[in-house]
């Protein structure tokens, strides 16, 4: 019996984009690793993904398209042909077109896969051409990509290996033992040589039990201590004038805004003492090279963008960036953009239509949105009921009569509950893609190891289908996987370097190629692509839409959900907790939360509870307690621990609310927008909590 060895790459919303290895038999993947040459990857896999053929071959898969026959989420179904859900879909789409236009379709879609045909070009191409509603995808890092844009021109970062030339690593709002895995054994390496490691969270994460010092702001507060450590930096004269003259715009407004910042007002708005302010901020001074590491989770709040703002100061202030082992280290996105037109072809379709912001889903489906009213929804590669935002006002929403709904997916997810059809999904191993990392500079081909599951199909498979049933004759909308690639990736290297010398053929033979990165520590060059060439500390672009153009901090409460809820005595503003809900260790996202050896290990759902406020409410670990606002309820097992602060509670996401009594911690998060760019803020949600009898 032969067996055929496939590579291919890790789907999932990760900045790692393992290269992965596929053992087939007789069309039967029968073993599952690392691949032990990916440069990355370097032979080993995280918790969550290395069980991926329990995923893929989960009983649960749907295998061929359902039509809905009782009332919404009754989970009474009938098995339908591919050719009557999508004449159903065609037909249901052309009448809605007919009476309200296109744009009353709306498509949603995030991270159930990051690759650059089943999500980036199946994002665009027939949903331009139909007309349809855009969709803001503004769920994860928006404001932090926008702001790291306008401040340095790109979002570029050092290799993982760089971080050996540190001598200090702040990581700041970021958990990367679990969101980031393949650069812990890099900083463990360091640490051993004698780098000092410093978490910033407001939970002792996985990471933080592995630091020299873990530091615990107010969620919230952090562009506050990011200003308050420069403040210091301006009073000790610890900072470097002459890099900040030859290499930024702005000091001299920055500088006179820091006054507003010292440390005894920071102290006070973050609950860290100023004595540890003052420490942080002159060892982060007086160490060389020092990097800050950060990720998205950090600017899901009110304050989001300016957070990472303040934050991209700290090393122009130090003089930082440019040095091997210093600097910031966010995201290697900015290094390769695929060409919009070859990815989207908008210039050959209708204006693009209305814009929705995902983080509104909820109330865009409840009358936020209309002229025309949202009629259709079309969900891919994301499970809003679960994971967005409000989750409660997203279900509501989704059980309108008169709402057609249609989700693509493997499973019978919590949004899959609510529609109306159902179409079965292809995993990674079933569909040819390439996959571009944001933590590394690598491009990975995934060859599809094994047929589909049944009559399961990829999502460019099913914009193929409703193309032809649109009467959408366009070619770019009738391309092999292969083609499309090969178009994207000509069109993107005649204007970008790192591509030099990459092919479709070599990366169908090699399987993982580098990027060509010169320099290669990010503006070793001296070189910010801005429109001033520096580090822009005064935006003048961000003035220019009306933002605050300097880096600052602005309190703002969330409300707990309704508008007066405060006032109405039920939720006392004084008792209010901020809650967290941070990345579980083994989800992503929602992805895997039914895989029953994943869901053991993590648990059962939980919430994190200060042992002062545990005893103020006569709560015990292990009693079911109640959080709720607003917006709703969730019920949670309690976790009293020292590892959160007074006044926080903490609650991971990715839970299926159908396994979870009908609610998961969503029902509680706050969907209005951050500061800058349409951001989610579900780390500014405040909650109530107590015993249930």
């Amino acid at each position: 019996m032969a067996t055929q060895l496939v590579r291919g790459a890790c789907p999932h919303d990760c900045p790692d984009t393992c290269g992965i290895v596929t053992e087939v038999e007789n069309g039967r993947a029968v073993k599952f690793y690392a691949d032990p040459d990916h440069p990355i990857t370097q032979g080993w896999l995280c918790a969550k993904v290395r069980p991926y053929l329990n995923h893929v071959y989960h009983p649960d898969r749907l295998t061929y398209p359902l039509r809905r026959v009782g009332p919404k989420g009754s989970g009474q179904w009938q098995r339908i042909s591919w050719d009557e859900a999508i004449g159903e879909i065609g037909s249901r789409w052309r009448a809605i077109t007919a009476e309200h236009g296109a744009e009353a379709i709306l498509p949603y879609s995030y991270s159930g896969t990051l690759g650059l045909l089943q999500m980036g070009v199946v994002n665009g191409r027939f949903w331009n051409r139909l007309g349809a509603s855009q969709l803001e995808r503004t769920i994860c890092g928006a404001a932090a990509e926008f702001v790291v844009e306008a401040t340095l021109g790109s979002r570029r970062s050092q290799r993982y290996e760089d971080v050996q030339h540190s001598k200090l690593v702040i990581i700041w709002g970021h958990n990367p033992v679990s969101t980031a895995p393949h650069f812990m054994p890099h900083l463990l390496q360091a640490r051993k040589s004698g780098t000092q490691v410093i978490v910033i969270d407001p939970r002792r994460t996985r990471t933080a039990k592995l630091a020299d010092w873990h530091i615990a702001p107010k969620p919230g507060s952090d562009g506050a201590l990011a200003l308050g450590m420069a403040n210091h930096l301006v009073q000790l004269g610890l900072h470097d004038e002459a890099w900040l003259v030859a290499n930024s715009v702005g000091w001299p407004e920055l500088k006179a805004r820091l006054d507003e910042y010292p440390l005894v007002r920071v102290a006070a708005i973050t609950g860290v003492s100023v004595n540890n302010i003052a420490k942080l901020a002159r060892l982060y001074a007086e160490t060389t090279p020092a990097l800050i590491k950060i990720a998205d989770g950090l600017q899901r709040n009110f304050n989001g963008g300016q957070t990472v703002r303040a934050i991209c100061a700290l090393p122009a202030m130090t003089g930082q960036y440019g040095r091997r082992g210093g600097g910031l280290a966010y995201s290697t996105s900015g290094y390769l953009q695929w060409d919009g037109e070859a990815v989207g072809k908008a210039s050959l379709c209708p204006p693009p239509g209305r814009s929705v912001n995902m983080n509104r889903l909820g109330a865009a489906l409840l009358g936020e949105v209309d002229d025309p009213p949202i009629k259709s929804l079309f969900v891919f590669g994301s499970n809003p009921a679960a994971i967005a935002p409000n989750a409660g006002r997203v279900a509501e929403g989704m059980r309108r009569e008169d709402l057609f709904t249609v989700v693509h997916e493997l499973f019978m997810t919590d949004t899959a509950e609510l529609a109306d059809i159902v179409l079965p999904a292809t995993s990674q191993l079933e569909h040819t893609d390439l996959h571009k990392g944001y933590g590394h500079t690598y491009l990975t081909y995934n060859q599809p190891a094994i047929p589909p599951l049944g009559e399961s199909k990829s999502n460019w498979s099913v914009m193929q289908l409703l193309a032809t049933e649109m009467g959408f004759t366009e070619p770019w909308l009738h391309q092999s996987a292969d083609e499309v690639l090969e178009e994207v990736l000509t069109a993107t290297a005649v204007t970008n370097p790192v591509l030099a010398g990459i092919t479709l053929v070599r990366l169908r033979q090699e399987g993982t190629l580098p990027f060509t990165i010169e320099p290669d520590v990010p503006f070793a060059d001296g070189r910010f692509p801005t429109p001033s060439g520096k580090v822009e500390l005064y935006s003048q672009t961000m003035a220019e839409m009306g933002l605050d153009p300097l880096p600052g901090w602005r309190a703002e409460l969330d409300s707990g959900g309704e508008d007066g809820v405060m006032l109405n005595g039920r939720f006392p503003s004084d008792q209010a907790f901020t809650l967290i809900s941070p990345a579980s260790h083994h989800f992503t996202t929602s992805t895997f939360a039914n895989q029953d050896g994943l869901v053991a290990r993590e648990g059962e759902p939980f919430v994190e509870i200060h042992p002062d406020d545990a005893a103020r409410l006569d709560i015990q670990t292990g009693e079911m307690v109640r959080l709720e606002n607003g917006r709703g309820y969730c019920d949670l097992k309690a976790k009293v621990t020292d590892g959160v602060r007074r006044g926080v509670v903490v609650s991971p996401k990715g839970r299926w609310s159908k396994w979870s009594n009908g609610r998961n911690v969503n029902w509680l998060t706050s969907d209005a927008l951050g500061d800058m760019a349409g951001q989610s803020t579900f780390h500014s949600s405040r909650v109530w909590l107590r015993c249930l009898d």
